[in-house]
């Protein structure tokens, strides 16, 4: 649409279904750039993306054309094919139904973006869980704990 100009920076979370560690070592890189395609390829900006074994970050500049609904639904679909026509895990992958969105201000990028690609170091401290109730709690977003899972250990 002509005349129309956004600024709009998003944080995702979503973890791997039941939290299971499935994402490895081996692969996570082709899966971060598999990530990265689907955002391109949707005309968002990827600013950063990286998680561990259970979850994922996923950092934009989201450009208004699409639904936040709609750009979830293609990363998650499309990875999940990827890793399953690819036979990577053993059984069948899955996202967890849902999905963490944050807005951020112009100013806030390069803490953000570090913040995701420092999540192993993060992680070694805090999990998943506590991480995601946190930024719930940070953003004042309001949840039932019911749909917050446990990690599995």
């Amino acid at each position: 649409m002509p005349n129309t100009y956004s600024q709009v920076y998003l944080q995702f979370v979503f973890a791997v279904q039941n939290r299971a560690s499935l994402i490895q070592p081996e692969w996570e890189e082709d899966l971060r750039k598999y990530i990265s395609g689907i955002v391109t390829t949707n005309k968002h900006k990827l600013i950063a993306v990286n998680g561990t074994a259970n979850h994922m970050h996923l950092f934009v500049g989201y450009s208004l054309h699409q639904s936040i609904p709609e750009l979830m639904k293609d990363v998650k679909r499309s990875s999940s094919l990827w890793i399953n026509s690819n036979n990577i895990v053993p059984g069948k992958f899955n996202w967890q139904e849902g999905y963490g969105a944050f807005s951020y201000s112009r100013s806030h990028i390069s803490k953000v973006a570090n913040y995701i690609m420092n999540q192993k170091e993060h992680h070694k401290q805090l999990t998943f869980r506590e991480e995601y109730i946190d930024l719930l709690e940070k953003f004042g977003v309001e949840y039932d704990a019911k749909y917050i899972l446990q990690d599995v250990k």
